[in-house]
């Protein structure tokens, strides 16, 4: 999904396909070493309680996946360097912040910070690789962002919350409980929501076009039962209800 996005709004900007190509591998790459680290520090705990990963199952090595983490990483960073400085800027920033979730706080409840600084910078990562530059507009839709990244954040927490009150983790769900952490994501949907459309900057000649190939886009990745799957952890009710969600938002316009 998220390079899907990184795609999109690199397309949106006025980059040509190998460019919003480039910005895309570049954010599933940086996504990937994301990935692989959050597994390899999480594998103690996941032993007996998360038997489906692939360090735990014996499937990959914890130094196997160290490689493809500090690999993936590294190509991340480096797709991103043709440009400019501040494309790469912003690359480090995703990577750097996905580090510091793996290695310490996503066992507290500061969990969700990252991930709320994080989401803004991967529109700014794909306008910055595309144009060099960021138009007022896109920034302005930053807080709605943050409380985007947050309530992101609280739904994957959600799913493993048992799990990982088992394991001590102390997350962000961990500590709210699931009752109080499902009622503070809504809470942060409806405001984001509402953000968005009040901080959106007017729609330009060429919006309909690009929104028309979004939707293409999206239509073209559900699966065959109708569903949408944003990720391994998130699964299907996430991924549908942003799928969906955007649909939607691309009719309004």
């Amino acid at each position: 999904m998220n390079s899907l996005a990184t795609a999109a709004i690199a397309t949106v900007a006025g980059a040509d396909p190998a460019t919003a190509g480039r910005l895309a591998l570049s954010m599933l790459a940086m996504q990937a070493s994301i990935g692989a680290l959050n597994d390899v520090v999480d594998a103690p705990l996941d032993a007996g309680r998360k038997p489906g990963k692939p360090i735990p199952r014996g499937v990959v090595s914890p130094r196997t996946a160290m490689l493809v983490a500090a690999t993936t990483g590294l190509s991340g960073v480096a797709l991103s360097a043709p440009s400019g400085a501040a494309a790469l800027a912003a690359a480090c920033g995703v990577i750097g912040l996905g580090y510091v979730y793996d290695l310490r706080l996503s066992r507290t409840g500061l969990s969700w910070l990252p991930l709320a600084l994080a989401l803004p910078v991967l529109p700014l990562h794909a306008w910055l690789g595309a144009t060099g530059s960021v138009p007022s507009g896109l920034v302005a839709l930053t807080p709605a962002a943050i409380l985007a990244g947050a309530s992101l954040s609280l739904g994957n927490a959600l799913v493993d919350v048992e799990r990982d009150a088992a394991a001590g983790r102390r997350g962000s769900a961990v500590v709210l409980g699931r009752r109080t952490a499902w009622v503070v994501q809504t809470v942060v949907l409806v405001l984001v929501l509402a953000l968005a459309f009040v901080l959106a900057p007017e729609a330009s000649a060429g919006a309909a076009d690009v929104l028309a190939k979004q939707k293409e886009i999206l239509l073209a990745t559900q699966e065959i039962d109708g569903c949408w799957v944003d990720s391994h952890e998130l699964g299907r009710v996430y991924g549908t209800a942003m799928a969906l969600l955007t649909l939607k938002l691309c009719d309004a316009k």
